[in-house]
């Protein structure tokens, strides 16, 4: 009889009843689904936002770091530059003719171009003078 009844009950009144809680229960999961979806979607919106945030940090401080790197390469530069100046107006034209002509060849231009070293005698020293050791 138990069963008489309640299958009497989803006919009447109570079966719309039931249908429209059925029918609210699965609007509320469909849209608690969607707003799931939706609050994912934030968090990807969010972590990508921090993602790019770290990314234009470490990019500004890496140029930072170039810019610093570029400046004194630059100063190194001019220095150079002011010792190569400097150095020309000091040889003489053979020494300028000698380096010309090794950079023509593709010659080492420190390999050669050591002017002699003078002995105490304001005189070259000898090829032939022994340093002391014999072989």
């Amino acid at each position: 009889m138990r069963e008489k009844g309640l299958a009497g009950a989803a006919r009447g009144p109570d079966a719309m009843a039931l249908k429209l809680l059925f029918w609210e229960l699965e609007k509320h999961l469909k849209s608690s689904s969607g707003a799931s979806v939706v609050a994912i979607d934030n968090k990807i919106e969010q972590a990508m936002d921090l993602v790019k945030s770290h990314l234009m940090y470490a990019v500004r401080e890496e140029v930072e770091v170039l810019k610093e790197q570029i400046k004194e390469l630059i100063e190194r530069n001019t220095q150079l530059e002011q010792e190569n100046n400097l150095l020309k107006t000091l040889a003489s034209p053979e020494q300028m003719a000698q380096f010309q002509a090794q950079v023509q060849t593709g010659g080492s231009p420190t390999s050669t171009a050591q002017p002699p070293v003078l002995s105490g005698s304001g005189q070259a020293p000898s090829s032939t003078h022994n340093s002391g050791m014999s072989a």
